[in-house]
């Protein structure tokens, strides 16, 4: 059966096993409908397509069917369920000719599941690596990643956190408030330079205000000694990873690395707590690398029905 998404995120397939492995909750009712009623438009629907052992969300843009959630904000994709991806290629496949479609942000093991049910289709197509998400596999314990990141990288970071001390106190890590500190987290971003600066408008805002209803999300605040707020990490938590999602820091502390400082926390967290990964999630930038992360290529399916 196919339901209107504006009717029910409740159907128990929502909770089915994705098709890739620790993608978090981007294929997941809670982050979609969050997306949906920050972003949505009338012009450009959205479709699920379920039946008892299937999910997968669907937008119809004006030039493609996707999946479900603006790959600029949605750092996963995958279909749910043992007929996810057969529920997708039938479905494209039913469309008129002419009709493109799009499927972008999959871990290799959702491609290639779509791509075998095209080829048993007699439709040919071939996953293309379109961006990669960074991710880091964590050890027992703290001290052994330390030991893992090289001795350059491991003398950098203790130096950045040894001198946040030294100027504003002993770090501390906690877990925010839902509305005092998440404002924090939209001034932080505003106060930033560049396009940084400019990301955080109203309408993200609501977004970022509805994903903290999720299960799993949580924002994490960088303190100083005093208690004082020096930065802000949005993420979600599961049983394989820790998903960091977004974070920002207070500019007037930027000589103390704060950025940095959190990210040691926070991966010291997720060790604590018994994480498999670390997920930096979408984007190559350096400094992932130097903490240790590992590129996970991501793909897209494309074609005309």
């Amino acid at each position: 059966m196919t339901l209107d998404a504006t009717v029910d995120w409740s159907v128990k397939q929502w909770e089915l096993t994705a098709s890739a492995q620790a993608v978090g909750p981007f294929v997941r009712a809670g982050f979609l409908k969050a997306w949906w009623s920050s972003f949505g438009t009338p012009d450009e629907p959205l479709e699920v397509v379920v039946d008892d052992t299937g999910l997968v969300p669907l937008w119809h843009t004006v030039d493609a069917i996707r999946f479900a959630g603006d790959p600029d904000l949605t750092d996963y994709h995958a279909p749910l369920g043992i007929d996810g991806s057969q529920l997708l290629v039938d479905f494209v496949l039913s469309r008129s000719r002419g009709t493109s479609y799009v499927f972008d942000s999959m871990p290799e093991e959702a491609a290639s599941s779509i791509a075998a049910f095209f080829s048993y289709q007699g439709v040919d197509v071939e996953p293309q690596q379109h961006a990669v998400a960074m991710r880091l596999a964590l050890p027992i314990s703290f001290d052994e990643y330390l030991m893992s990141i090289g001795k350059k990288q491991r003398h950098e970071m203790r130096r950045k956190v040894r001198r946040f001390a030294e100027q504003l106190g002993d770090p501390i890590l906690t877990e925010g408030d839902a509305f005092d500190d998440l404002e924090l987290f939209f001034s932080f971003h505003r106060q930033a330079e560049g396009d940084k600066g400019t990301f955080m408008t109203e309408t993200r805002a609501d977004f970022f205000r509805e994903l903290l209803k999720i299960d799993g999300a949580r924002l994490d605040v960088l303190r100083d000694g005093s208690g004082e707020p020096v930065a802000a990490s949005f993420g979600f938590v599961d049983a394989d990873a820790y998903y960091l999602y977004n974070s920002a820091y207070d500019p007037a502390k930027a000589d103390t690395s704060p950025g940095i400082v959190m990210l040691s926390m926070l991966i010291e967290q997720a060790i604590g707590h018994e994480r498999r990964w670390f997920d930096f999630l979408k984007g190559d930038e350096t400094y992932k690398y130097r903490l240790g992360a590992e590129e996970r290529p991501l793909y897209q399916v494309s074609g005309i029905q």
